[in-house]
């Protein structure tokens, strides 16, 4: 199995905390900017990371990646098994990657101070407003660590390195994500270059 990764790319790195979740032993190679490998310009024709390639199966959304991780490797289960939890967690996905993960994009993309400055803003008043969803249970809305908490903890990762600071009053997210960064596997995950985001 082997998965093309970015070192600083959100996307890729919920993808590697899935993989560490579940100690699935794979090939990493990492892609720098926009200096592709042959193989993943042949692979995908997005030219997209993350792309995963397990055997003759080629992976290049990163939903797509983790819920087939999840599936094809059962244990631990990272989302749950009633039909009607599983779909609000699959809402909650959708909702990350749309408000929190497109304004990530829009913070690290250097062409585009002003805009950035904009995005940050937005993203630390909307990871306020859910302050309360982070107070009912350990884990987002779960006793359980899911896909979800991987999903979200890249983005909890870069806050500091994105100069967002978090007020008193969000204690609850402050807990939630030392929670999730104690776990072994989200700092088996981390590239070198996220290390550095929190050195």
């Amino acid at each position: 199995m082997t998965l093309f990764s970015r070192a600083d790319d959100p996307w890729s790195h919920r993808t590697r905390i899935v993989l560490a979740e579940k100690s699935i032993h794979v090939e990493t190679i990492d892609v720098q900017g926009g200096n592709l490998p042959e193989d993943l310009l042949d692979l995908n024709p997005y030219h997209t990371v993350p792309t995963l390639v397990d055997r003759d199966l080629v992976l290049y959304d990163s939903r797509v990646i983790i819920e087939y991780l999840d599936e094809r490797f059962p244990h631990p289960p990272l989302m749950p098994v009633d039909p009607v939890a599983r779909a609000q967690f699959r809402l909650a996905l959708y909702r990350i990657e749309r408000d929190w993960y497109s304004l990530a994009q829009q913070i690290d993309d250097p062409s585009d101070r002003k805009n950035g400055l904009k995005a940050r803003k937005i993203l630390r008043d909307s990871i306020l407003a859910s302050t309360d969803v982070f107070k009912a249970k350990p884990y987002f809305l779960s006793d359980e660590f899911s896909l979800v908490d991987a999903t979200i903890a890249p983005i909890l990762w870069r806050l500091l390195y994105w100069e967002i600071d978090l007020p008193p009053q969000a204690q609850p997210i402050t807990k939630y994500a030392n929670l999730l960064f104690s776990r072994p596997a989200f700092r088996h995950s981390l590239s070198r270059t996220e290390q550095e985001m929190r050195a």
